[in-house]
């Protein structure tokens, strides 16, 4: 499954990214139980095949009704998708959003009742070929359950489908799911929650379609409802780095004088050795690399929307420049349905971001794969959580909105999560590479990584620097945080430890978070992360030690010690301003710490939720009127719990 691939990434990172921070085990394989085969429908379906005056064929439903999800497939007689181009517009009708105008495969859905017409046009060397499809759309006449979203998937992949929910609120879940092989090859679907059903698309000769059908009951009334997957036939996979089927992606400007490169050596199963610097450099070792339109050259992706919402944040949220400056050391930007968590790698000189930070649109959101990050089980043996949030005035900035609800959402909306998880990933490039190393690496034939191995054994990274400079002391949670971040079986000691265990171990010593503990090049990038996120916005992270219950929320876990803006503590700022500083070196970064926020203690014994409103804000708040604040209690958005280290791939 998709976390197989994360697994031999980081195996490869521990082979290649070693330094500063000590010996490294390879992460262990999860061992998950495999899903059962689903049973055929008793009545299967079919797709009908639209010919045209060229080899140009379409793959339509029997039938399109308005308010339904709807695929349409495009393809070359006798021929799979591999190596083709696609591009699809909507010529006539209500206007659609169209996510997967690069693909094969066409998922909308149709506003209303009418006259759809669409083209595709496909290229290939010597190929360059544009056809039409008239659409007719009624209206339904029987309940129907709405699935998202048709897709295409490479053989190997992930993929996922979620049942819409019903009612005013979208809070009307459909009953009695069941699902069953409408048409194409046998499938194992897990269904641990069936209105998000997850398989690994079977391996495959040709491209082949796949139909599921689900059935349930809506208001006590039956309904059912087909999703598509066209699950295509791959090359073999020769890359030893990339070595479990990955999304097909492609640069996000064609015209690109990187676009070649970008494709073939940062997300490829067919990568069998690292580019060199004279075929894919580093942004800033070229003039100009902070022009938005350079930086855009760099970048890849799964669909065509996700590098036009990257570059509308680059454009409009980033003021100071620090992401157009931070990005200069980088070779490319990935961005894919199937990334999760997010993570930079030192072998490609690339980012890699999860979409789920980057979608503005419900449609754009759909075509996220959902399946679950693989260390999500890794610390279920201890005694006690280190949960996380940013917030400001004493509310959530992050967007909490959950997937069942399909909504749209603003880029003020986005930018807190995004900016956080950029300032993070692009810590781990200039920990590796800043600003000051880039006229000496060289546009030659060495390879980012030989010259990362090179300074890393020099001790030359900022990482091993601030770990000479300003070591982390805690023994217990070094090992603590190989159980939680890299899958190591927790002894009797750490089983029985408490959370006031925790809070010794972890409040006395200097790290910011408990994931600066998983590695060197973690704890600085954890440090600056949290100093830009409070110096830019306003925004401060909490950390808290809690229980861990049997039903853990917000609601249920009882914090043991907590702080608001750690990173404002006098202990820890040598630290953040040295990290700030080596990245950053125009900046004043002891004046800026020196400048943040004094850290908030929360209160022992309340819930996580609890502790949300213990700024001085809300204290005044609530002494001058407590019936307004049970109020705003109630009506409170709650989250789920986010635990350290969640949102990214420990870099080593």
């Amino acid at each position: 499954m998709r976390y197989y691939h994360a697994l031999s990434l980081i195996s490869l990172l521990s082979l290649t990214a070693c330094g500063g921070g000590g010996s490294e085990t390879e992460t262990p394989t999860p061992v998950t139980p495999t899903p059962p085969s689903l049973t055929r429908c008793e009545q299967g379906s079919e797709l009908t095949v639209v010919s045209t005056s060229s080899s140009i064929e379409f793959m339509t439903e029997q039938n399109y009704f308005a308010h339904q999800t709807a695929t349409i497939i495009a393809k070359i007689e006798n021929r799979d998708s591999s190596g083709l181009d696609f591009t699809w517009q909507q010529l006539s009708g209500p206007t659609l959003v169209l996510t997967s105008i690069k693909s094969p495969v066409l998922a909308v859905q149709f506003a209303e009742a009418g006259s759809y017409s669409f083209s595709v046009n496909i290229q290939s060397s010597g190929l360059n070929l544009t056809e039409n499809l008239d659409l007719t759309v009624s209206e339904a006449t029987s309940s129907l359950l709405t699935i998202r979203s048709g897709h295409q998937v490479v053989e190997g992949n992930n993929a996922s489908f979620r049942i819409d929910r019903t009612g005013t609120n979208g809070d009307q879940i459909p009953s009695n799911i069941s699902w069953c092989i409408a048409s194409g090859p046998e499938v194992k679907l897990d269904v641990v929650n069936p209105e998000r059903p997850q398989f690994v698309a079977p391996t495959v000769d040709t491209d082949t379609v796949s139909i599921l059908r689900a059935t349930g009951t809506i208001a006590g009334e039956s309904a059912s409802g087909e999703v598509i997957a066209l699950i295509t036939n791959e090359a073999p996979i020769t890359s030893q780095y990339f070595d479990t089927p990955v999304a097909r992606t492609f640069a996000y400007k064609n015209s690109s004088p990187y676009a070649d490169a970008i494709e073939t050596c940062v997300y490829s199963n067919q990568l069998t050795s690292p580019c060199s610097t004279s075929k894919l450099p580093l942004l800033g070792q070229l003039s100009g690399g902070t022009d938005k339109a350079k930086i855009m050259d760099r970048v890849l992706v799964s669909h065509q929307w996700m590098g036009d919402n990257f570059e509308t944040f680059i454009d409009q949220m980033d003021p100071n420049s620090d992401f157009a400056n931070l990005l200069q050391s980088v070779t490319s930007v990935v961005i894919s349905y199937d990334v999760r968590p997010s993570f930079y790698w030192v072998v490609t000189g690339a980012i890699y971001l999860d979409p789920n930070d980057l979608w503005l649109l419900a449609q754009e959101r759909d075509v996220i794969n959902e399946a679950p990050d693989y260390r999500s089980n890794f610390s279920n043996e201890l005694g006690f959580i280190m949960p996380w949030r940013y917030v400001k005035n004493n509310e959530y900035v992050s967007d909490t909105t959950p997937r069942s609800t399909r909504t749209n959402r603003t880029l003020t909306q986005l930018s807190p999560d995004l900016s956080s998880l950029l300032y993070h990933e692009l810590a781990h490039a200039n920990d590796f590479f800043p600003s000051s190393t880039h006229s000496s690496l060289g546009i030659n034939s060495q390879t980012l990584l030989d010259h990362f191995q090179r300074r890393a054994n020099a001790g030359e990274l900022i990482s091993d620097l601030l770990t000479v400079l300003f070591p982390l002391t805690s023994n217990e949670m070094f090992n603590l945080a190989k159980v939680s971040f890299k899958g190591d079986t927790a002894n009797s000691v750490q089983k029985a430890y408490m959370p006031d265990d925790i809070t010794q171990f972890f409040s006395n010593d200097i790290a910011s978070d408990y994931y600066a503990y998983s590695s060197t090049r973690e704890d600085v990038a954890m440090l600056f992360e949290e100093s830009m996120m409070s110096h830019r916005y306003g925004i401060l992270r909490d950390v808290g030690v809690t229980d861990r219950p049997e039903n853990a929320t917000a609601q249920t876990i009882i914090v043991d010690w907590g702080q608001r803006g750690r990173i404002g503590q006098n202990s820890l700022q040598d630290r953040a301003a040295f990290v700030l500083e080596s990245i950053f070196p125009t900046m004043n970064g002891a004046n800026l710490i020196s400048n943040l926020p004094t850290p908030i203690a929360m209160t022992k014994g309340e819930s996580w939720s609890e502790n949300l409103t213990i700024s001085l804000l809300e204290k005044s708040q609530k002494s001058s009127s407590s019936q307004q604040h049970s109020t705003s209690e109630e009506s409170r958005v709650h989250p789920e719990i986010r635990v350290s280290g969640d949102r990214h791939r420990r870099e080593n």
